[in-house]
């Protein structure tokens, strides 16, 4: 395989990421394979955590920003009677509690608290910044400092598995959620505390983890292109919105289309995201908008315009 076939690669990875390594550590690693610097990725995971991590090559990190927004599934065990620092079994125990006697109706009703809308405490070891410098950071060196508690939904919580002191449970959630803010208030209703000891991420919006390749099965290709999905691929889960001509060249100047100026294969209803095509490519990206007032050309309202198209 030649640099220049190396460099030209576009588009979206979908990484099954091994324990022990960082998000970045997965772009990093990224970078050497495919020869390039223009890599990120789709939402953080923990050292602890595997899982789906999309990965964008190239011009696929123009699409990002429509990934990071979707939900997630996990697959989490938690050790109940322990608290740790960092919320999971890596960090410092803090404290260390009997387990309450309990049964399964008990725990069920306990984790019908958290399904819904809730709000949630994020964990000090965590990658938001307070005055630009991130929480672990300033974890790290001790300090404690006051969080916002953020709206989440977790649209599913189902118990998997309760044998004595560990509980495994499966986790279908919106962007933001912490899983190990999840188990320690799971712990704390049962009145002992909980730490993660394993995390798996089973899905990432639409890709799911039987997409993925890990890192090692990466390093083995010959065709690096043949793993990567399009950009309009990636996007796969927003109804796809054909143009015509005259639309098509009106969006070359910034100008929404109407809607009569479409062709759409699925119904799609005000405020949702779609994928603009032209000749069935992605061109740009849009929110379905007829009603809208203050903008009057169009029924769409234009979020990136792609220029390849």
């Amino acid at each position: 395989m030649t640099n220049s076939s190396v460099n030209i690669l576009h588009g979206l990875l979908l990484i099954d990421k091994a324990a022990g390594m960082t998000s970045h550590d997965v772009v990093r690693k990224v970078r050497r394979i495919f020869q390039t610097r223009k890599v990120g990725h789709g939402g953080t995971l923990d050292p602890l955590a595997t899982g789906v991590l999309p990965v964008a090559i190239g011009d696929g990190t123009k699409i990002l920003q429509f990934l990071l927004a979707e939900d997630k599934s996990y697959r989490a065990t938690f050790k109940l009677g322990i608290t740790t620092d960092t919320l999971d079994v890596d960090g410092q125990i803090l404290l260390e509690r009997s387990v309450p006697e309990f049964s399964l109706t008990d725990l069920e009703d306990i984790c019908s608290e958290f399904r819904g809308d809730i709000k949630q405490l994020p964990p000090m070891f965590s990658a938001l910044k307070k005055n630009g410098v991130p929480l672990y950071k300033l974890a790290r060196q001790g300090q404690t400092v006051e969080r916002q508690h953020r709206d989440v939904t977790i649209q599913r919580l189902a118990i998997i598995n309760c044998e004595a002191e560990e509980i495994t449970i499966e986790v279908d959630c919106s962007k933001g959620t912490y899983i190990r803010s999840l188990i320690s208030d799971i712990g704390e209703r049962l009145g002992c505390g909980a730490c993660l000891t394993d995390l798996r991420r089973t899905k990432s919006g639409d890709f799911s983890i039987n997409e993925c390749q890990t890192l090692e099965n990466l390093q083995q290709l010959d065709d690096l292109s043949s793993i990567l999905l399009s950009l309009d691929e990636a996007l796969r889960s927003c109804p796809a919105v054909l143009l015509n001509e005259t639309a098509a060249a009106a969006l070359k100047f910034g100008i929404p289309p109407q809607r009569n100026q479409t062709q759409v294969d699925t119904e799609i209803v005000n405020g949702d995201l779609v994928r603009l095509q032209v000749d069935h490519k992605l061109a740009a990206m849009a929110r379905y908008a007829p009603l809208r007032n203050k903008e009057k050309r169009g029924d769409y309202e234009l979020i990136r315009v792609f220029g390849s198209h």
